[in-house]
Formats: structure tokens, C-alpha cells, sequence
């Protein structure tokens, strides 16, 4: 299969990617909204509105842009997740401020919709390393439970998965520092372990 390509100084081309990583942009979109949404999915506060500027412009606008800039930077993986989960915050954010959910069943077929996706993202990401292992992880058990509370089994599974929903964005947020320390001339490094 032929691929498109634009022709480049090979030495340019590095020296922007060793500078650019657009990965803690995305993983930082991904760990603020996430937590917003599933601290009240925990009962912390409500009003799970609130989460509906962050979800449109910084979960989903801010890893859409990671995402494109991840295809262009060759990496499949960080592409497919940053802008799948960018236009599953903006699917929240659509749904939320239009009232599109009919019942909590249709919801649930949304959530489980997520949580295949989520499993076979957390299939991929067995060859990166621990920290990114752990954010697919805690995610995926975040969406099943999240489908099960929405599927009938109980509001508890609702506040679970808000729980480890706060737990998916903490260590979504480590690894973006832990990316981010990287990139800056920072006095320690946060360790990832390393590619399984």
C-alpha cells in the first residue's frame, strides 16, 4: 500500500520530533476532565454539568489537537487514543448539554461502547511502559464500571467508577509530568518502568 508522505530533511524532521511530544498535552486534557466527571460520579460534589466546557474545549478540542499531532509525528498508538478519547469528551459534552440520553441503558451501550475500545487500547499499550499500562488499566475498569451501574446494576457501580475514575486521572497526570520533565531541564525525573 502506497503512503503519502512529504519529503523532508531527515535531520529537521528529528530535531522537531526530540522537541515536540504532543503525549503530555493529551494526557493532561485527559486526567483534568476525567476527574471533574468522576469526581461527581463519586458523590464529591453535584452538578456534573460543570464538566461539559472542560469535556468540549480541553478533554475533547485539546486531545483531538494531540492526536493529529501525534499522526504526524508517526505514532499510531498516542493518534488513535488522543483523538478517540478527544471525540468521546465532546460526545459527553454534546450529550450532556443537549439531553441526548433517552435512558440509562442507552447509556450504558455507550459506556460499554467505550470500555471495548478502552480494552483494546489497553491490549496495545502492553509493549509502552507501566505508567501508561496503569492510565489504560484504571480506565477500563472505570468504563465496566460505569456499564454496569448504567446497565442495572445499582448507582454503587456509578460511584466506583467514579472512584477509579479519580484514580485513572492521577496517574494520567503522572505520566504527563513524568513526559513533561523530559522535555525541560527539571532537577529529577519521575520513573515510567520499563517497556514490559
Amino acid at each position: 500500500m502506497a503512503q503519502f508522505s512529504l519529503k523532508r530533511d531527515a535531520a529537521a524532521t528529528e530535531e522537531v520530533a526530540a522537541a515536540v511530544n504532543p503525549a503530555p498535552l493529551g494526557l493532561c486534557a485527559f486526567a483534568l476532565t476525567t476527574f471533574v466527571l468522576s469526581a461527581a460520579n463519586a458523590n464529591l460534589f453535584t452538578g456534573a454539568s460543570i464538566v461539559i466546557g472542560l469535556a468540549l474545549f480541553y478533554g475533547g478540542l485539546g486531545q483531538l489537537l494531540a492526536g493529529m499531532w501525534e499522526f504526524r509525528m508517526g505514532n499510531t498508538f498516542g493518534a488513535t487514543a488522543f483523538s478517540s478519547f478527544g471525540a468521546f469528551w465532546l460526545a459527553v459534552a454534546a450529550t450532556l448539554q443537549l439531553k441526548l440520553v433517552p435512558n440509562e441503558t442507552a447509556m450504558g451501550f455507550f459506556f460499554l461502547g467505550w470500555t471495548i475500545f478502552t480494552g483494546l487500547m489497553l491490549i496495545a499499550s502492553l509493549r509502552t511502559n507501566f505508567a501508561l499500562i496503569g492510565v489504560f488499566l484504571f480506565l477500563f475498569l472505570t468504563l465496566l464500571a460505569l456499564t454496569i451501574g448504567a446497565l442495572g446494576g445499582g448507582s454503587a457501580f456509578t460511584v466506583i467508577g467514579g472512584w477509579l475514575g479519580i484514580i485513572t486521572a492521577l496517574v494520567a497526570w503522572y505520566t504527563a509530568l513524568a513526559g513533561l520533565l523530559t522535555t525541560v531541564k527539571a532537577p529529577f525525573g519521575l520513573p515510567v518502568g520499563p517497556r514490559p
